[in-house]
């Protein structure tokens, strides 16, 4: 069984903690490289790429709206539970499959240390990493700046050191949610990132309500406007040169008034009990998986 999940330059945070979660949940040597059998994680990663003849087994994934949707019901998806409530509407699954997304269960694993003296933070969305002027916005604003392509463990322990995340970044409010901080999520950049956030809110009863947040420069101002990435080398060259320096300067302090504004209003958090809710039923979706495929294993070297 070979762990697939979105591996992108930069890496993103959401989908690298496939990499280090699922060695603490599951047990050692669970993952080897044969391609027969695909194990889907964390990530809006249900989508038709996949190999016909390789069987799918999901365990929190949802669909993003990024793709056509795939046929789960070709006889080749193993599904044990899927983010949210939208996904198993728009896949045709039974609802009791919406359980939440998998990155829930880094509370079932080791966590480092809380960093210290974090106060206020923010996490863009990795895409505003490259395009947008982030770093030195929240320098402005006296806010703590997370990047979500640097190391996973570093994030989480910037993430439980907080006492409040505002952030892009769905996967920055998912593990926020799970380890207790407060969060206030922002209205995406790109507009294709925004249903994933209410499947995700479905699954918890979060009332989800996205703030909205001024852009940091140019091209984010353009991709916002018009739907497109806004890093294309035209837009790098004109959006991001010499004749708009004085726009994007004004931008970067008006992204930066914006972010000191945001941090005072009410955050967000789900509830104690549907926390441990959601955690608890995914560990069992999970334990069930283990015994199952363990089991065939077993049957198969008899």
């Amino acid at each position: 069984m070979k762990l697939t999940y979105f591996q992108g330059s930069p890496p993103n945070f959401g989908d690298e903690l496939n990499a280090t979660m699922w060695h603490h949940i599951l047990p050692k040597g669970f993952f080897d490289e044969d391609p027969s059998t695909l194990f889907i994680g964390i990530g809006s990663v249900i989508e038709p790429k996949y190999p016909a003849e390789a069987r799918k087994v999901v365990l929190g994934s949802g669909y993003g709206g990024y793709t056509v949707k795939p046929d789960v019901k070709d006889g080749m998806w193993d599904i044990r539970f899927v983010r949210g409530p939208q996904t198993a509407q728009v896949l045709g699954l039974d609802p009791k499959l919406a359980i939440a997304d998998s990155a829930v269960l880094l509370r079932e694993t080791p966590l480092p240390k809380p960093a210290t003296n974090i106060g206020v933070a923010f996490m863009p969305h990795y895409e505003s990493i490259e395009r947008g002027n982030w770093q030195a916005a929240c320098d402005l604003a006296g806010i703590r700046f997370i990047d979500p392509t640097h190391d996973t463990d570093k994030i989480i322990s910037e993430i439980l050191g907080a006492d409040l995340l505002i952030t892009e970044a769905m996967h920055g409010a998912i593990v926020a949610d799970a380890m207790r901080t407060p969060w206030i999520g922002l209205r995406t950049i790109h507009k294709l990132h925004r249903f994933k956030w209410f499947d995700w809110a479905g699954a918890l009863n979060i009332d989800y309500r996205p703030v909205f947040m001024f852009p940091s420069n140019c091209r984010e101002t353009w991709a916002l406007t018009t739907g497109r990435s806004g890093s294309g080398p035209r837009a790098k060259t004109v959006l991001g040169g010499k004749l708009a320096s004085p726009m994007n300067f004004a931008l970067q302090h008006m992204a930066a008034r914006r972010l000191q504004a945001i941090s005072k209003l009410d955050p967000q958090l789900s509830s104690d009990q549907n926390i441990e809710r959601v955690t608890t039923r995914a560990m069992e979706a999970v334990d069930e998986f283990v015994d199952e495929y363990s089991a065939r294993g077993s049957a198969a070297c008899a």
